[in-house]
């Protein structure tokens, strides 16, 4: 007697066959004895989340990076310097930054742990030829079970007799609409969508009644296999914290390297050794950007706080960036794209399309058949069913109307060998079902001049017409008891696309973004919901790769086949996760949508995973970055367009913070290569980062989003953090402000100031242009007056407040005693107000510059392309 735990090809075998292998007669089920000898070889029927580190010892992990390294450095030597409430800022962002990666690093155990919840807690078992409830968890291999309507599926099982069954697969396979089972084998190839004799752990029976066998079981089963998938699923950095760690390993190192350097300088010119050391800190201390984790932090803040106000709720800081990088977005279609409810669209009768609202008497006894013939309420039962009442009522029929007119006095119910449903009142008799399974037994059909011989011919064209739609499609007859049925007309329905989001997709589509549907639904369903929402220009012209034919793809060409195509159907939970990995392997920056089990590995896999909120499982939610509160796609479009706005935001505080910190370090490099005192000391360094960082650059988070943001293509994925132009900015203003600080303190020197009130004016000059330059900054690539964004409250309260500190710092006592300033006349706030005019003009001019210099490359490049398309 041969028993086995793997999920073998149990599908394709007769179930009495499945039943002999497995060891058990399906009437009496498994003795008690044997049942405890399997379950001590089998185990628990538990779905096990592995074990992995605990959580201090997570915690910890999160400390182990370069931009910590250089966070604590630069704590440190603010600490060392006096400057306590900076070093407690930077500690605070330390710890802030490992919270966020502990609670990252966390969310794939509770995936897994909210996968272990879908299991059932009892099930109804039959042994030693008695029926009785047990703990699910003691199901074995083997064991047969009883499914009623509403009883979750305790283990995936051979189905050994089924009665009008039904099992909602959605969570499992992501079909719309709940699957009928029957009895019988499929093709081994079959993927778990098309199994109809088998059942799955965790989904549910929404009808009928069926006996089966238990044939896998705990991790065995393919939830359990989904389990694995997410349990192994490589977490992947997002764009931003990859290179923001090579630009923390790069910083680090270059710092060493310059402080290294001047400190063996200034020794060698015979420069005291104390006196060295205090300089080369002081260079440190200038040239460490300690606002920019903060910065950073606040900027993504603020971005998730206005993606949740549009219906995003983010999981995890960094992903509020990653969406707005994305290059593709890999979606699900029902429930996201389309309204998940099934909808008549087209009455087929006696040769015309019409569609429900334009229905008439002609139409009115095929509206009035799918009425009867429906076991449904209002709102309440089969989706299939329910749509054909509403597709009466739209019609302008009333359903109950109709049944009480017409009482019920006889049913044949659905049967999957038939597919047909077929039921009487009184002297006449409806039939709903499959087209070719209604066609074959009627003998006419009803046409505008009354009833004539069935044209099977003509019937089978227009079922290919509407099926090429993407459309369901039943068929509906009249008969009177003794006499061949008379075929009514046909009802096709759908599932149709959400109308906001066939824009978000155009909008996507805009902003260089591609959007790729992956459904387990059926590839006519996928390619017609595809073309109505804008996918693809056409329906005819969309290619639909279904599961079966990815899996018959060689390794060599899967790649460029994931990349060329649109739509994917049918596929599992494995092939999911394997798109993904193709579309990131051609270097794209992929979100992934979804709502069930089977997309939780995918999701995690991708760079941002986006789970639905009110129809989604949890362990979707659970698995990914970001749940969209109202399972919209126009959404995701939404967020996309904040999380480009959070890196423009981002991209100019860095391109505002680096020159301040490069000038800095600039500043007390000159300084050491000249033999000449410092211009501004290591304390007057702490005050510029501090309040600068604060009250004028984290401005930078709070500014509105750019008017062209969603007309511009994805940046890409390679692109570094700090391009070309960026870096050449960086250097132009780094150099204004050392020139600027240098000029004024030696200008200062020279009209017989002291020392102090010397270098009060440098760092007063210092912070104006750093003010002006933030005006500038508000444009990265226009000059600003030509593209300014708008009003900020938040920016003309951190022009005020750095004034009023400033001020503080010149003319209040006891701040000149600990940063060594003193108060300064209005000669010098002259020279402030002339360095900071003369660097925005310099900065703007240099936009204007380029601007052009970018604009005649493009004009080039258009008439080159347009000259060889003429050729």
């Amino acid at each position: 007697m041969k028993t086995t735990a793997h999920p073998e090809a149990f599908h394709a075998r007769p179930a009495t066959a499945v039943a002999e292998q497995l060891g058990v007669d399906p009437q009496t089920g498994l003795g008690t004895g044997e049942a405890a000898a399997r379950l001590e070889r089998f185990g628990p029927n538990k779905v096990p989340a592995p074990s992995g580190p605990g959580p201090v010892v997570r915690l910890l992990r999160q400390f182990h990076d370069p931009l910590i390294y250089v966070l604590l450095l630069a704590g440190v030597v603010t600490g060392l310097f006096g400057g306590y409430v900076d070093a407690g800022v930077i500690g605070g962002v330390v710890a802030l930054n490992a919270i966020v990666g502990f609670v990252q690093e966390s969310r794939a155990q509770r995936a897994l742990d909210a996968l272990s919840k879908m299991l059932p807690a009892d099930a109804t078992v039959l042994r030693d030829g008695v029926t009785r409830r047990i703990p699910a968890d003691r199901l074995v291999p083997g064991d047969v079970v009883e499914l009623a309507a509403g009883d979750r599926v305790p283990a995936d099982v051979r189905l050994v007799e089924v009665r009008l069954t039904e099992v909602d697969e959605s969570a499992l396979t992501g079909e719309s609409v709940p699957v009928r089972k029957s009895a019988d084998a499929v093709a081994e190839e079959a993927v778990v969508a098309d199994r109809a004799g088998c059942a799955y752990s965790g989904t549910l029976v929404t009808r009928g009644w069926a006996r089966a066998v238990v044939t896998a079981t705990g991790g065995r089963t393919e939830l359990g296999g989904i389990q694995h998938l997410v349990a192994t699923a490589e977490v992947v950095a997002t764009p931003l914290t990859r290179k923001l760690a090579r630009f923390s390993r790069q910083l680090s190192v270059a710092i060493v390297v310059v402080a290294a350097g001047a400190f063996a300088l200034g020794v060698v010119r015979g420069t005291p050794v104390p006196e060295m050391f205090t300089a080369v800190v002081a260079l440190a201390v200038g040239a460490i950007p300690e606002g920019l984790p903060a910065a950073v932090a606040i900027v993504l803040a603020i971005g998730v706080v206005r993606m949740s106000r549009r219906g995003a709720i983010v999981r995890n800081l960094p992903a509020a960036e990653t969406l707005g990088g994305t290059t593709v977005i890999c979606t699900d279609k029902t429930g996201t794209l389309t309204q998940n409810r099934m909808t008549v669209t087209t009455l087929a009768v006696a040769g015309r399309l019409v569609p429900p609202a334009e229905a008439g008497a002609l139409q009115r006894e095929c509206l009035v058949a799918g009425v009867l013939c429906n076991d449904a309420q209002p709102g309440e039962g089969d989706p299939t069913e329910i749509a054909l009442l509403e597709s009466a009522v739209e019609a302008g029929l009333d359903p109950e109307a109709i049944r009480e007119a017409a009482p019920r006095t006889h049913t044949v119910p659905f049967e999957s060998e038939t597919r047909t449903m077929t039921t009487v009142h009184g002297d006449v008799g409806y039939l709903k079902g499959a087209v070719e399974e209604v066609a074959a037994r009627c003998a006419d059909e009803v046409t505008a001049d009354g009833v004539r011989p069935l044209d099977m011919a003509a019937l089978e064209e227009l079922q290919e017409t509407l099926t090429a739609r993407g459309l369901r499609v039943l068929a509906f007859a009249r008969f009177t008891p003794g006499s061949a049925p008379t075929l009514l007309g046909l009802q096709a329905m759908h599932d149709p696309p959400r109308p906001e989001a066939i824009a978000a997709v155009a909008a996507c589509r805009d902003a260089g973004i591609d959007v790729k549907m992956i459904t387990g639904d059926h590839a006519g369903t996928a390619r017609a919901i595809a073309a109505a929402v804008g996918l693809v220009d056409t329906a005819s012209s969309a290619r639909v790769l279904t599961g079966v034919e990815l899996m018959a793809l060689p390794e060599e060409r899967f790649d460029d086949a994931v990349a060329g195509t649109q739509v994917f159907a049918r596929v599992s939970p494995g092939q999911k996760l394997q798109l993904v990995h193709a579309l990131q392997r051609g270097g794209q920056v992929v979100a992934m949508t979804g709502d069930g089990v089977n997309d939780a590995p995918a999701l995690r896999r991708a760079d941002i995973g986006v789970a639905m909120g009110s129809g989604g499982t949890d362990a979707a939610r659970q698995a990914a970055d970001m749940v969209l509160t109202d399972d919209d796609f126009a959404s995701i479009q939404a967020a996309v367009q904040e999380g480009r706005s959070v890196f423009d935001n981002l991209r100019k505080f860095i391109a505002w913070t680096l020159p301040a910190n490069i000038g800095e370090g600039m500043v007390v490099l000159v300084a050491i290569l000249l033999g000449a005192t410092l211009p501004i000391v290591p304390v007057q360094i702490l005050w510029i980062n501090m309040t600068t960082a604060v009250f004028l650059g984290l401005t930078m988070a709070f500014e509105p989003t750019e008017r062209d943001v969603m007309r511009r293509p994805p940046r890409p994925p390679g692109r570094p953090l700090f391009t070309a132009a960026l870096l050449r900015r960086v250097l132009l203003v780094s150099l204004l402000l050392v020139v600027a600080a240098f000029f004024a303190y030696r200008a200062e020197l020279a009209s017989g100031l002291s020392i102090a009130q010397a270098r009060t004016t440098a760092i007063n000059v210092f912070v104006g242009v750093q003010a002006a330059y933030l005006l500038s900054c508000r444009s990265l690539e226009r000059p600003v007056l030509l593209a300014w964004p708008g009003h900020s409250r938040m920016l003309a309260l951190g022009l005020g407040l750095t004034a009023g500190l400033q001020l503080m710092l010149t003319y209040v006592p006891v701040l000149n005693t600990w940063f060594h300033t003193a108060p300064v006349g209005v000669g010098s706030w002259l020279w402030v107000l002339a360095a900071a005019a003369a660097g925005f003009v310099v900065v703007e001019a240099d936009k204007l510059l380029w601007h052009r210099i970018a604009a005649r490359r493009s004009l080039s490049a258009a008439r080159a392309g347009g000259e060889a398309r003429a050729r």
